[in-house]
């Protein structure tokens, strides 16, 4: 079974995640962030993954450390549940519109942490969302779940859609690479040997 639980308790936040990678997309998200909790519901819906979250965090200071804490504890469970990686697909690439917006996103399921970031979004805030914050959660994601994922704008002036598209891309370019291929017959995706 490709699941995990991760719990992260700081000075600023207090996060209870699990994930069930051969899920349905059922989630139930709750932290604290609106927009967070929407951008998690499309990621689950889209990843085919089953997403619970709870974060308290200190969000009356801002948004920043409940959604990087968030990013860094589903990174870490994307990590758990993939273990030794062997079978997966490794490697996804999907472009998904959102109105006027566009955006695509790439992922290698490599070990190695990097994102790709080339997402300008027009306004500064999303609703009470500081748009800043969507780089800072892929970041944290990235780091910890070891993957490599570019995101990169195509089209489109509406922050909203952008951001929504983007989170769309990722979640279903993440379903893509994480699918185990039955023509691998369990070896591990790279000529090395090791992932």
């Amino acid at each position: 079974m490709r699941k995990a639980e991760i719990n992260r308790k700081t000075g600023e936040t207090d996060v209870a995640l699990s994930l069930d990678l051969d899920g349905a997309g059922k989630n139930d998200i709750s932290t604290g962030v609106g927009f967070l909790d929407h951008m998690l519901t499309l990621l689950a819906v889209h990843g085919r993954f089953d997403l619970t979250v709870r974060c308290a965090g200190d969000t009356h200071v801002d948004a920043h450390h409940s959604v990087e804490d968030v990013g860094i504890c589903l990174g870490q469970a994307l990590k758990s549940a993939l273990g030794d990686r062997a079978g997966i697909c490794r490697y996804c690439d999907v472009t998904v519109p959102m109105d006027e917006a566009l955006v695509l996103a790439a992922v290698d399921v490599s070990g190695r942490g990097y994102l790709g970031f080339e997402l300008p979004i027009p306004a500064q805030k999303i609703g009470e969302f500081d748009s800043e914050l969507v780089e800072e959660f892929f970041m944290a994601l990235t780091r910890e779940a070891g993957i490599t994922l570019h995101i990169r704008y195509m089209a489109g002036r509406n922050s909203h859609h952008i951001a929504e598209a983007a989170f769309k891309a990722a979640a279903r370019a993440l379903r893509g690479a994480v699918r185990v291929d039955p023509a691998l017959m369990g070896a591990v995706p790279s000529s090395k040997g090791v992932l």
